[in-house]
């Protein structure tokens, strides 16, 4: 299918964008649309629909590849890396990104110890924020993890990853088919149920723009 450019623009900077979508991101969703139009429309446009989502949420918005942000204060690494710090620990760690990396990054994803560095290289990147050497030897950069931040690349992790189900082993198929329609459980495609609900209206949001009725 061929996304109608004007409704889908007028509908994401409504509904996502506060009413003001910037050159940048405008540019990002363009990139995203023109390559699934080009290489991925065979699929169920559900599937783009999640895509979408995905990298709105993992991107907090640019619709651009970014870098984790792994500047969290105590409170912030109480929060989301509850298990990976004894309490009282997280204050040692607190704004400073490469240290947090190496924690709770180290020993799994095919990521070595924390004094490896592996957690820290092998960070979040791009537009569904691919993270561990495993992810990153799956497309050939664990030499140079650096090029995830790479446009063209980071849309192809994207929609390959997703689709293909190379990131946890859940593919976008298993929650979109013939007899399903899960916007919330499809975040195991990614990341367990981390934002699931927050992520699964984002996805009707993006299926409503590119022209789906959903029933």
């Amino acid at each position: 299918m061929r996304v109608e450019r004007a409704r889908y623009f007028d509908q994401v900077r409504a509904r996502l964008h506060e009413g003001k979508l910037g050159d940048a991101a405008r540019a990002g969703h363009e990139v995203l649309l023109s390559a699934w139009e080009a290489k991925y429309a065979k699929h169920d446009p559900r599937f783009l629909a999640y895509c979408l989502a995905t990298a709105f949420h993992e991107t907090g918005g640019a619709m651009q590849p970014v870098e984790e942000n792994l500047n969290y204060s105590a409170e912030g690494l109480r929060r989301v890396f509850p298990k990976y710090f004894l309490p009282g620990e997280e204050h040692e760690f607190a704004r400073k990104p490469e240290r947090i990396a190496n924690r709770v990054y180290s020993n799994r994803m095919g990521n070595g110890r924390g004094e490896s560095g592996d957690g820290w290289r092998f960070r979040g990147r791009g537009l569904v924020q691919i993270t561990g050497r495993d992810n990153y030897r799956t497309y050939g950069i664990d030499d140079a993890p650096e090029k995830a931040m790479e446009p063209e690349r980071a849309v192809k992790i994207l929609f390959d990853g997703m689709i293909a189900g190379k990131f946890t082993g859940h593919a976008l198929c298993d929650f979109f088919n013939d007899h399903a329609s899960d916007w919330v459980g499809a975040r195991r495609v990614v990341n367990g149920q981390n934002r699931a609900e927050e992520i699964g209206l984002f996805g009707v949001i993006f299926a409503t723009a590119i022209g789906l009725r959903l029933g």
